[in-house]
């Protein structure tokens, strides 16, 4: 019996200019620059407990999986590239029989367990992504686009890949108004850590584990950071795609996309209304859901 190996898989997807390493387990392209926010994000997610349990926690609900179903329908027989796939927590939840699932991620440790789970690793940037224009059927980056130093042009490296008719899916990175804390409300926050190791609160989390997170969260560290809906309208629609926002905060299905928020949590809705938001706008949605189809 034939196997058939990574490079056959990948090699009609690939941009020949692409310098790829193929002697290692995972297909590994070179980054001339490794940021700290790689570093960080390599580390942290490719930790042999710390991603395992990331793995296990993290957007693995039925209500994730009723909103996405919702939003994309069926991965079955289509070509899926997943950004950012970390350990594999979106087909882990999703499942189907995708054509070929490509996870992309910077971590080595990551993508050995997203490949146990399904996935046809590449290691590479997001920046720059290794793949020839268009080609795609679907593309996803879940809580991924904030964790890279430039949002704006991941967005445009991912939206490259897609063809005509695809669809372009992004989730949970945090919206810049809803994070932007003030006064008493920042307070708050900053001291969240701290009383629930004093009160033993299911919520604390170990100060090493918490520090190397924290670090990935390149564009939710400090207040006033995060994404825009205005990014998603001027990288996307001047390359031909039909967009459509959906801030949500992470506690619904699929009443997302009938425009609906949920609530976040008592101690978001404090902090917020500490800083002088309105927790029930639209503007104090946790994240934004996007669902953009390349019209052409």
């Amino acid at each position: 019996m034939m196997v058939t190996s990574l490079k056959d898989i990948l090699a009609p997807y690939l941009s020949s200019r692409v310098d790829i390493d193929w002697t290692g387990n995972i297909p590994s392209c070179k980054i001339p620059v490794f940021t700290p926010g790689m570093v960080a994000n390599s580390y942290f997610f490719g930790h042999p407990q710390w991603g395992k349990e990331y793995f296990l926690q993290s957007h693995r609900s039925q209500l994730f999986q009723d909103r996405w179903m919702m939003a994309m329908g069926s991965w079955d027989h289509k070509i899926v590239v997943d950004i950012g796939c970390g350990p594999g927590n979106v087909y882990a939840t999703l499942g189907g029989s995708p054509k070929l699932l490509i996870g992309v991620d910077v971590s080595h440790g990551a993508l050995e367990m997203a490949q146990e789970v399904g996935y046809v690793p590449i290691l590479a940037d997001a920046h720059n992504l290794p793949f020839i224009n268009g080609f795609a059927d679907v593309v996803v980056a879940n809580a991924t686009i904030h964790h890279c130093n430039d949002m704006g042009k991941v967005l445009a490296e991912a939206a490259r890949i897609v063809r005509p008719g695809g669809i372009l899916f992004t989730d949970q990175d945090p919206q810049v108004t809803a994070w932007n804390f003030k006064g008493l409300g920042l307070f708050l926050r900053d001291i969240r850590f701290p009383l629930y190791r004093l009160m033993r609160y299911k919520h604390y989390i170990a100060f090493d584990e918490r520090t190397a997170r924290h670090k990935t969260e390149i564009h939710n560290q400090r207040p006033g950071d995060g994404i825009t809906p205005e990014l998603y309208y001027q990288i996307l629609n001047p390359l031909g795609f039909d967009v459509k926002l959906y801030p949500h905060n992470h506690n619904l299905g699929a009443e997302v996309l009938l425009g609906q928020l949920g609530k976040s949590s008592w101690r978001m809705r404090l902090s917020q209304k500490l800083s002088g938001m309105n927790p029930d706008a639209y503007s104090s949605a946790q994240s934004i859901m996007c669902i953009a189809k390349r019209l052409y």
